[in-house]
Order: C-alpha cells, then sequence, then structure tokens
C-alpha cells in the first residue's frame, strides 16, 4: 500500500456532523437504486493501527469489495472526524461510479472492485495475474 495522506490535506475533514454509519447507509442505498445488493459492511483496524471501512456488493452476476482507508491524522489528532471523512468518500465514491455504471456498464465503473475466483479484487493483484484471471472470470 502506498503512503497515505494526512485526514487534515483531503476533503470532508472536520466538514460534517453525520455517523460512518449514515455515510455507509448512504452508499448502500446508492448499490440498491443502481439494482446491486450489500453482502456485508465492516469497519476494522490492524495490528499497526491502520483502519479501513469496507463493502462487498452484488450488481447482477459480479460481486465487488470496495476498502476505503481511514487516513491517519497529524499527531494523533481527531480519530472520529478521520472516520467520519472515510465513510464520507466512500459513498462519494459509490455515488460516482453508480452515475459512471449507467452510461459504462457496472463491470467498467466498478472493475477495480471488482472480485476475481480467488477473493482478491482487481486492485490486490498484479497485471499479468489479472490477465491470466480475466479468461476463467468470462467462462465463469
Amino acid at each position: 500500500m502506498h503512503d497515505l495522506p494526512f485526514a487534515e490535506h483531503v476533503n470532508y475533514y472536520q466538514t460534517g456532523h453525520s455517523s460512518p454509519d449514515v455515510w455507509l447507509a448512504r452508499a448502500t442505498t446508492q448499490i440498491e437504486a443502481a439494482g446491486g445488493a450489500v453482502l456485508t459492511e465492516a469497519f476494522g483496524r490492524d495490528s499497526t493501527g491502520r483502519a479501513a471501512y469496507m463493502l462487498a456488493f452484488q450488481i447482477g452476476p459480479d460481486r465487488f469489495k470496495a476498502v476505503w482507508p481511514v487516513l491517519p491524522t497529524k499527531k494523533g489528532g481527531n480519530d472520529l472526524a478521520a472516520r467520519v471523512q472515510a465513510a464520507t468518500l466512500l459513498y462519494h465514491d459509490v455515488k460516482a461510479r453508480c452515475m459512471t455504471a449507467k452510461v459504462l456498464g457496472m463491470r467498467a465503473a466498478f472493475f477495480t472492485y471488482l472480485m476475481l475466483p480467488d477473493g482478491r479484487s482487481a486492485t490486490e493483484v498484479a497485471a499479468p495475474e489479472l490477465i491470466d484471471a480475466m479468461p476463467k472470470m468470462l467462462m465463469g
């Protein structure tokens, strides 16, 4: 994973008052309006302290997994504000992709979140692996 910017340097830090759950519910509404269903919603933190929100969903035959990191704060700042920011950014990303899908199709709009047969998303694999996996996906 590349180095993440500080939350204070990205939009929506300390600007909203809605909880992360509200933003995740809004993202779920966007997915459902696009004809999909959310399968799993989660928040987690690893042993290093990095945290992220995750939405796993299905639209048509395709399954997707969106993982959005909670950005670190300067000097251990406001963790709740960073969590709200992450959920807000995830919502806006999902909303934009749902609009894109109306023109380009679901798979194209959500390609980076597309789940491969081995459970990884398209962004989690190297280009040669992705090229190898695509025929298997297309054949079912």
